[in-house]
């Protein structure tokens, strides 16, 4: 089955090649290497999974929400609910080939770089920007419960236009 084309690049996304080693199967076909991509972490590469991921990783290292993908599906002429776009960034996510960011309570973005570095929220716009993680130095952090080992750390600095 070929791709609808849905998008206008037909450049195949950095991330793929230089994020981790999930990414390393970089043929020059988006097509088959988001089907790779997906093999390789266990997943079975649906109709749904392999349209979604075309559109997520074929434009770069990016920053989304479930609902700016959606947008994008349903721009693309991907039939693909909401329900199923959240579910599918879960699974990238669970598998690695996503990192979660959280910004609110109510936002979660879905960022394409899995690599280490932390981000910039600037409000009123609602974009992250990577912040790379030699920028950011952490102090002493706080002793982890028995049993816990610390995942990650995450930074999330809130910018507003100065005046505002």
């Amino acid at each position: 089955m070929q791709p609808r084309t849905p998008l206008t690049s037909n450049k195949v996304s950095t991330a793929f090649v230089e994020s981790d080693e999930l990414r390393q199967t970089n043929t020059g076909c988006p097509w088959h290497d988001v089907r790779a991509m997906l093999r390789k972490v266990g997943l079975r590469p649906t109709r749904q999974r392999m349209e979604l991921g075309w559109l997520l990783f074929s434009k770069g290292d990016r920053h989304l929400t479930a609902e700016m993908l959606f947008e994008e599906a349903s721009n693309a002429r991907v039939p693909v609910s909401l329900a199923t776009v959240y579910n599918t960034l879960n699974q990238f996510t669970e598998v690695g080939l996503l990192r979660q960011v959280a910004v609110d309570g109510s936002k979660t973005y879905f960022d394409t770089n899995t690599s280490d570095h932390h981000h910039f929220f600037v409000e009123g716009q609602n974009a992250l920007v990577d912040i790379p993680s030699a920028s950011v130095t952490i102090g002493d952090l706080p002793q982890v419960l028995d049993g816990y080992e610390v995942a990650r750390v995450d930074v999330v600095v809130r910018l507003k236009r100065k005046g505002a």
